[in-house]
């Protein structure tokens, strides 16, 4: 990191050796020792399993010194368990992404009594001091995909919302912000909003029965392509109207999570955007925070060196990364981490 860091004592004698090497970012690790605990949130997302591999390149390439990497599979009670294996263990440092971001807040201050840091990942806790939250501003998320399809749209017309699972502070921001923008902004657009638990399978059946109502659907937003996507185009071609980009009946699709199948999508007319969530970015900087904690570094609010906010939240502190638009004008730019991910060996 570039700037808003503190050290304690501690670590003070490296960070001055850094500083005269003219580089601080991440100096103050340099020797630090100390295992980390790494959970995976689920294996059902092509977006997770995307950051899973990003995570496991990261501890190959000595990032960290990591325990077994869990995996929770969207079970809360799990992830618990997970949390008290690695505290078993000897984690010095835990990397978690809850799912339900209401029910993590004991284990958090559990964690927070052993003097254990937490980097949480994509998810925000509701309760719980954290050391840092690696996330994109959600709620930035909703309204970028609000204004796209009401600008899309003419201001007019009938929309299909798959929201996440409302116990998530991703699925909250998500959904609050979509439906203040369309709101506001554009009262004429009819939203039917579908709570889904980010199951694809959900929203698919949940589509069904308002197509069997509305045919005149001409918009959805998937808050996780991840999830929600196959099942999306599936059903649709199953009712013929999965019309290309451009054509008459086309039904605007916005996405969430950038992965290379919302790409591909978009490369064939099958849908409009996505807002690419960082995969690559996500792991990349969970390990960073994990690995700064346990050099006792302190981040404070402000702008980062790697294009990112840093920003207050009541029990610590969020980096929030960017998470840029995709349309059919960028969708082959080498910067988006799924099309560096299809380049990999």
């Amino acid at each position: 990191m570039r700037v808003h860091t503190t050290v304690t004592a501690a670590s003070a004698a490296l960070l001055a050796v850094a500083a005269l090497a003219g580089c601080n970012r991440g100096s103050a690790a340099a020797g630090v020792s100390g295992k980390v605990g790494i959970d995976l949130p689920r294996a059902d997302s092509d977006f997770w399993n995307s950051y899973a591999q990003y995570i496991n390149q990261g501890i190959k390439s000595g990032t960290v010194s990591a325990l077994p990497v869990s995996n929770s599979q969207n079970d809360i009670g799990r992830l618990v368990a997970n949390v008290h294996a690695f505290v078993d263990q000897g984690a010095k440092a835990v990397v978690i992404a809850p799912q339900d971001t209401g029910a993590i807040a004991s284990t958090l201050g559990e964690l927070a009594s052993r003097k254990i840091p937490v980097v949480s990942v994509d998810t925000r806790p509701d309760k719980g001091r954290v050391y840092m939250v690696v996330r994109a501003d959600n709620r930035a998320y909703g309204t970028r995909a609000c204004d796209f399809r009401g600008q899309r749209l003419g201001g007019q017309g009938k929309v299909v919302e798959f929201e996440g699972d409302l116990s998530s502070i991703n699925g909250r921001d998500r959904s609050q912000a979509f439906g203040d923008c369309m709101k506001t902004r554009y009262p004429k657009i009819q939203v039917f909003a579908l709570p889904t638990n980010w199951q694809g399978d959900v929203a698919s059946a949940k589509l069904q029965s308002v197509l069997a109502q509305h045919r005149d659907i001409n918009g959805i937003y998937l808050q996780a392509g991840g999830v929600f996507l196959q099942p999306t185009l599936a059903l649709l071609q199953q009712k013929g109207l999965l019309e290309p980009v451009g054509t008459p009946g086309h039904i605007t699709i916005v996405s969430n999570d950038g992965i290379p199948q919302e790409l591909d999508a978009i490369r064939a007319g099958k849908i409009d955007a996505t807002i690419a969530q960082p995969a690559d970015q996500y792991a990349k900087y969970a390990l960073y925070y994990a690995k700064e904690a346990l050099a006792g570094r302190t981040f404070h609010p402000g702008r980062t060196d790697h294009g990112s906010t840093i920003v207050a939240i009541p029990d610590g502190l969020e980096d929030q990364l960017p998470a840029p638009l995709v349309t059919k004008a960028d969708v082959d730019d080498p910067k988006l981490w799924a099309n560096q991910l299809r380049r990999q060996p």
